[in-house]
């Protein structure tokens, strides 16, 4: 059995029973789903037996009783997520190869999270980047709002969609940003945390805001430096620990920088706070 998907114009096929039926039922994909064309890349469903032993233990991480670990192998790369009370899955690939390999117990809270990290593995070094934020659509344009888990990134982008006529919500949790035609584009993706907005679209990247809460509503232009700092903490950190897939990340903060002006938001969570990054970002409007 067999799936194709293309997210961010990158085109993937998936292979294997449990693992094609896993990935239909998750909601996020179905408008991803294409009948034909030659995928890039490939996730396969595999077996318990060829599970790669970890050799470098890079990164952990733990989410909703779930403890992970990422890490290299002799070959490539391995992610093991084990929850509390069930079986473990595991995700692994070769370096430089173009098959990821997925398999163990099939729960949708590991495996879908492992297609994420699979994804990234995967299109990272294709101009992608995952970036944890949420993202508004204005004139056709698109702006990524940053900030740690409960700063207030879907509330802000809400109270764009509440108060600025023609504002609409492209991701709220990982948009896919690729460099491509000299420009930054922002993609919708398969996850959107906990608001579903899966679209199959793109916008140019004009603008990335970084959020933090405040009595106040006060916007800034950053320097560089200060803006690699405010994307920086929103890239996957299972990638920042291994030298070869960090250099891929660093490559792409540099190269959104290059073009794409970053912002910093002290906020309150009110109407004027959406007027006053509004205005900022499209000086145009009234």
């Amino acid at each position: 059995m067999n799936r194709k998907y293309e997210i961010a114009g990158h085109l993937f096929e998936v292979s294997g029973g449990k693992l094609c039926e896993a990935v239909a039922r998750i909601e996020g994909f179905r408008p991803f789903e294409v009948a034909e064309g030659e995928p890039v890349f490939h996730f396969q469903e595999g077996n318990a037996g060829d599970v790669p032993e970890l050799v470098k233990v890079e990164y952990t991480l733990e989410y909703e009783g779930v403890k992970g670990t990422f890490g290299r192998t002799v070959e490539g790369f391995r992610v093991n997520l084990l929850p509390e009370t069930e079986g473990a899955f595991d995700i692994w690939c070769r370096e430089g190869e173009t098959v990821v390999y997925l398999g163990g117990n099939w729960s949708m809270l590991l495996y879908r999270f492992a297609l994420w990290v699979a994804y990234g593995l995967m299109t990272l070094q294709r101009d992608t980047l995952a970036v944890h934020s949420s993202c508004i659509v204005y004139q056709g344009k698109a702006v990524l709002f940053l900030g740690e888990s409960g700063t207030g990134k879907s509330t802000h982008t809400r109270l764009w969609r509440e108060h600025i006529e023609g504002a609409a919500l492209l991701n709220d949790d990982s948009p896919m940003i690729r460099v491509e035609e000299g420009k930054v584009w922002a993609y919708g993706s398969a996850w959107s945390g906990k608001t579903p907005c899966y679209k199959q679209e793109r916008y140019e990247l004009v603008a990335c805001v970084r959020l933090s809460q405040a009595p106040y509503n006060k916007i800034q232009k950053l320097s560089v430096l200060q803006a690699y700092g405010a994307i920086h903490p929103s890239c996957a950190p299972e990638f920042a620990y291994d030298d070869v897939l960090y250099d891929h990340v660093s490559r792409m903060i540099g190269q959104i920088l290059s073009v794409v002006p970053c912002y910093h938001l002290a906020c309150l969570p009110d109407r004027e706070a959406a007027l006053v990054s509004c205005h900022t970002l499209f000086p145009c409007e009234g």
